[in-house]
């Protein structure tokens, strides 16, 4: 109904996932850094806007335009930095039956320079 929120998502920020990881065993359970959720979220990103597929009548086809160009420039403008397109996936988390009323569609875009 148009109330959902469509992204394209751009981390800023440069992370070392050595940084927020743990070994856990049964002889070193105490000395483990204290890592807590809060600490590893990202919030140098840029974002940029995209319309929602559906609205009150159903699906709208000028937003599916108006995705598919903003998506294309996103995707020109770091062909024209150096960056490689190396590979595509995408996943679906959909409506799971008449209560849930929610669902996501994510496509990540992995490039390289």
């Amino acid at each position: 109904m148009g109330i959902g929120r469509s992204v394209i998502i751009d981390n800023q920020a440069y992370v070392d996932s050595k940084d927020f990881t743990t070994t856990r065993t049964e002889q070193n359970r105490n000395g483990q850094k204290d890592i807590r959720r809060k600490d590893v979220r990202i919030k140098d990103i840029e974002e940029t806007k995209l319309l929602n597929f559906y609205s009150l009548p159903g699906i709208n086809i000028e937003n599916i335009a108006s995705n598919d160009a903003m998506i294309s420039s996103k995707i020109n403008d770091l062909l024209e930095q150096g960056w490689t397109l190396e590979f595509v996936t995408s996943g679906v988390e959909s409506d799971s039956g008449l209560e849930d009323g929610k669902g996501i569609f994510i496509t990540r875009l992995f490039f390289a320079r």
